[in-house]
């Protein structure tokens, strides 16, 4: 387990100390702080076997509060889908998901177990996390309705509309949005998500570039006809989101998005299927990558922590 320690901050130590996990599907990722934007200390790891990936959480937050004192409250940002309604008599647990081993893990009451404290906790999906960190620290500060899509090892999205994440009877699953198989016109046919025909996420994941190419996408080069498809698939993704949501900005984060040149592409053929129909801004305004970068999801889950002490970013103090 790999700790770093950011340069010393003017954190003022009155302030209650936060924790915070982005739990994604290949890493972990701990951080404390006392303002969300500003990690004091952080560690990353892979996602192995749910007990076992509890105890190093656990024990990076038992080193952590040896240094800066006792954490007050916990923001866990998952992968999904997951049970995020605090109401529910099964709140914090990770429900059917191809991850092996996850289906059913009560991550959130584990949690406390190994820590040995029942503190204030927020549940949320990994990218409604992102969303809200790059709604209070990043990209969308000041902007009303936001969608952020993430597009790495599966394909997720969050919706906030005017700061609030958005729910229904669940999280939203962009990543699930049937799309058409374009993948014939290239010879090929992929579909990796193992419970749709054809979905964004099992056509445009990070898992679906290189079992259609034979390659990760970091090994493929900017000119390689990956991307185009890659844009194509993506752009049907954020269409869906415009016809049936109409945010103001959608944010296009993970690594598969930080390809050089694919946001490009992307909005390229946004704008050919949007056809005119949408009095939409230019390109550039409307889908952007995240300002936080690989940050946003573990900077959004130290802000739910935030939250879940009942204070906003409004309500704290400048650091």
């Amino acid at each position: 387990m790999a700790l770093s320690t950011p340069p010393p901050s003017d954190a003022l130590p009155l302030l209650p100390l936060l924790g915070g996990i982005e739990a994604g599907g290949t890493k972990y990722v701990c951080a404390v702080a006392y303002d969300p934007a500003k990690p004091l200390l952080e560690a990353r790891f892979p996602t192995g076997e749910p007990r076992e990936t509890v105890a190093k959480a656990a024990a990076f937050f038992r080193e952590a509060a040896a240094i800066h004192g006792s954490i007050r409250s916990l923001g866990i940002g998952t992968f999904g889908p997951a049970r995020i309604d605090p109401a529910a008599p099964d709140f914090g647990t990770i429900l059917t998901t191809p991850k092996a081993g996850w289906s059913g893990f009560p991550l959130v009451e584990e949690l406390r177990k190994a820590l040995g404290m029942d503190l204030p906790v927020a549940f949320e999906t990994d990218v409604n996390a992102a969303a809200l960190g790059e709604s209070v620290h990043g990209a969308a500060r000041g902007v009303r309705n936001v969608a952020y899509i993430t597009v790495g090892t599966g394909i997720g999205g969050g919706l906030l509309g005017d700061g609030r994440l958005l729910h229904g009877r669940m999280h939203p699953e962009i990543g699930h949005l049937a799309v058409p198989d374009l993948d014939a016109a290239y010879g090929k046919a992929t579909q990796v998500c193992p419970f749709h025909a054809s979905c964004l996420e099992g056509r445009a994941s990070g898992p679906a570039i290189e079992t259609r190419w034979g390659k990760p996408g970091h090994e493929l080069p900017d000119d390689h006809p990956a991307w185009g498809l890659e844009a194509q698939y993506l752009a049907i993704g954020c269409l869906q989101l415009t016809a049936a949501w109409s945010p103001d900005l959608i944010l296009l984060g993970g690594g598969v998005s930080q390809k050089s040149g694919l946001i490009d592409r992307v909005r390229d053929e946004l704008v050919k299927l949007a056809g005119g129909y949408w009095d939409l801004p230019p390109m550039e305004d409307y889908l952007k990558l995240p300002a936080l970068d690989q940050q946003a999801g573990i900077v959004g889950a130290l802000e739910l922590a935030r939250r879940a002490r009942g204070k906003t970013s409004e309500d704290a103090p400048a650091l």
